[in-house]
This record gives structure tokens, C-alpha cells and sequence, in this order.
């Protein structure tokens, strides 16, 4: 790939590649826009089937944590970092105090958190190298795991979409199909479970399926049905890209909400799940409770006050659904609009106030 040139298509600001042959560290971090403060993203590691499939994650990755930031009213830029690796064989506190080294490096450029395939535990070995680290520990200090907020800000986001299409946010009796079972996807069956919607569910690890049979009365179907199921809301909590040509023409539903990121294989799948009445919740929207959840720990973490912001993306939802109609455009649309007017607006704040010397 041209990576200059696709920097400068989509103004990303910088690329840093790492690599540690003691530890074995081969990693990308990528930083997409700091207007509204230091670059705030995960470190996701995962088997990359190539070099170049690492990067195109990281830069994706990045682009959306600039929007998602924005869009939760956050006041940090779009960054994300990505190490190359399988996580159940390859993680070392060697690796990681590697990799907080090269945070280090960017001196508060980009703040790291625990993404797909990392957790507290490997938060709390950068930690040892850098202070630019979050979602950290509860004994470091930190809020310990996100993805129970991150859960409830999808949660909140399907709620305001039953109100948007069917004039009540009520989940009881509502048919809600799970993609993936991983910490966020069980902690939102919890939560829908407990507000009485039924449960379709799916996921790579027959254990986690069997979980949710066990504990939410769950119905289990295999991991190309769930696109088959009849259902109100598809929720998406696995990786991105499941919204495509291929999965559009089976969705049985009226709405799209769930936690993975990028889950529009390209933009115009966005447009697309519109023109077939299929409501969409843009995925950096509801899935910003991770994200609060990590940035409150550089405030000093306080649970009720995360908690508080975390239910207001219900009320975010509900503004990208009034711009989308007011202007006639796919919810997608409307919610990126938003976030630019929010980056632009700051944009011409600080370049109006640069000291010339």
C-alpha cells in the first residue's frame, strides 16, 4: 500500500512502526487528528494475515477513535495501536514494557488503552514504562475493565433506537441477535436480559454460547445464521466489516446497533441498510463507553461520573437520528457530520489564537 498517500487522502498526522527483536515486538501505531487533545486508542493484538493488513487496521482504527472521541464530547484526538501476534500464545511483559517504550517516545502524543486481545494486565506492564497508558488495574489505579461501560453505552444506543423506530425504547419482548460473546457481547445480553428482550446468540467459543443459553435463556445459531434471524436488533460485537454486500440482502431486522468497530464493510453499506428501512447506530456512537471509561482515569477515576457520561450517549443517539432527518441522509452520515463541525469548530479556535513570534 501507499502509505504517504493515504495519509494525506484521510489527514492522518503520523505512522510509527516498532519493532523489539528481543521481545519480538512488531507493532504499528498510527495517529489520526490531535485537535481536540492527545491521541486516545486502544492496543489491539491480533494474528495479522500480513504486514500490510496490521496497517490498514491501525489506520481504520485510528480514523475512527478521531470521530468517536469527538462524538463523546471527549477532549482527545484518534489514535490506535496494533501489535502483531496471536494473544493467547505471544503475550510477554517483555513485549508490552517494549511497546510502552515506544509510547514513551511520542511523549504524550498518543495515550494507549486495552483493545481486542489485550487487558489490565498488560495495561499494567506499559504502565511500568510510561504514564501514557489507561484502562489500567483497579490496584494501579486505574477503573479496571471497560467493557462493562462500553456495554451499556450499546445498550443505551439500542434503547434509543426501539424509540426511534417503534415509539418505545422498552427492550422487553424485543428480539435482539448477538455477534460475538466476548466481554462486551455477554455483558449486553446481561443487560438486555434483565430488561426482558430475547436472545439470539452466536460466537466462535461453543463455551461463551453455551454461557448465555445457560444464564439468559439464549437461543444458539451457528456463526453464518445469525445474519438469517428474525429479529428487531442485529447487534454486531465482534470484529468489523460484517455489514456488506453479502450480509445486507439476509439482515431480517430493523436495526443495526452493536459494539464492534468499523462494522460497514465500506461507507456506502451505510446508505444501503437505509434504503432497505434497516435503522443503523453508527458504531463509534455506541460503542464510546470503553473510551469514556479509560479517559476518566487521566481525571482521577470516578465511577459515578463515568457512569453518568455513558448513559448520555442515549441522548447522542438520538441527536445523529434528528440530523439524519432533518437533512435527509443515512444515520452515518449524519453522525460524522457531527463530529467534523465539533473538530473544525476547535480547528479554527486554536489556529485563531497561535502566538506568532
Amino acid at each position: 500500500m501507499e502509505i504517504f498517500r493515504t495519509m494525506t487522502s484521510l489527514d492522518y498526522e503520523q505512522v510509527m512502526f516498532c519493532q523489539d527483536a528481543s521481545s519480538g515486538l512488531k507493532a504499528v501505531i498510527a495517529i489520526h487528528d490531535t485537535t481536540l487533545g492527545p491521541a486516545l486508542g486502544g492496543c489491539r493484538m491480533w494474528t495479522y494475515a500480513s504486514e500490510a493488513e496490521a496497517v490498514v487496521d491501525a489506520l481504520r482504527l485510528a480514523r475512527g477513535m478521531t470521530y468517536k472521541t469527538a462524538m463523546a464530547g471527549l477532549n482527545f484526538g484518534g489514535g490506535k495501536a496494533v501489535i502483531v501476534g496471536d494473544p493467547r500464545t505471544e503475550k510477554t511483559e517483555a513485549l508490552f514494557r517494549a511497546f510502552g517504550r515506544y509510547v514513551q517516545s511520542l511523549g504524550g502524543r498518543y495515550i494507549t488503552a486495552e483493545d481486542v486481545g489485550t487487558t489490565t494486565r498488560e495495561m499494567d506492564w506499559i504502565r511500568l514504562e510510561t504514564p501514557y497508558v489507561t484502562g489500567v488495574s483497579v490496584a494501579a489505579g486505574g477503573g479496571g475493565d471497560p467493557s462493562p461501560m462500553t456495554a451499556l453505552g450499546v445498550f443505551r444506543s439500542i434503547q434509543a433506537a426501539l424509540a426511534e423506530v417503534y415509539g418505545s425504547d422498552d427492550p422487553a419482548g424485543r428480539a435482539v441477535a448477538v455477534q460475538g460473546l466476548g466481554s462486551v457481547g455477554y455483558h449486553l445480553c446481561k443487560l438486555l436480559h434483565q430488561a426482558g428482550a430475547e436472545l439470539v446468540v452466536t460466537d466462535l467459543r461453543e463455551e461463551a454460547v453455551q454461557r448465555a443459553v445457560r444464564e439468559f435463556g439464549a437461543e444458539a445459531v451457528d456463526l453464518e445464521g445469525i445474519y438469517d434471524v428474525p429479529a428487531d436488533v442485529f447487534a454486531p460485537c465482534a470484529l468489523g466489516g460484517v455489514i456488506n454486500d453479502g450480509t445486507i440482502p439476509r439482515l431480517k431486522c430493523r436495526i443495526v446497533a452493536g459494539s464492534a468497530n468499523n462494522q460497514l464493510a465500506e461507507d456506502r453499506h451505510g446508505a444501503e441498510l437505509e434504503a432497505r428501512g434497516i435503522l443503523y447506530v453508527p458504531d463509534y456512537v455506541a460503542n464510546a463507553g470503553g473510551v469514556i471509561h479509560v479517559a476518566d482515569e487521566l481525571e482521577g477515576y470516578r465511577p459515578e461520573r463515568v457512569r453518568a457520561r455513558v448513559e448520555g450517549i442515549y441522548d447522542r443517539v438520538r441527536d445523529v437520528f434528528a440530523l439524519a432527518r432533518e437533512k435527509r441522509i443515512p444515520a452515518h452520515q449524519a453522525a460524522d457530520r457531527l463530529a467534523e463541525e465539533r473538530i473544525a469548530v476547535l480547528r479554527q479556535v486554536r489556529s485563531t489564537f497561535v502566538v506568532h513570534s
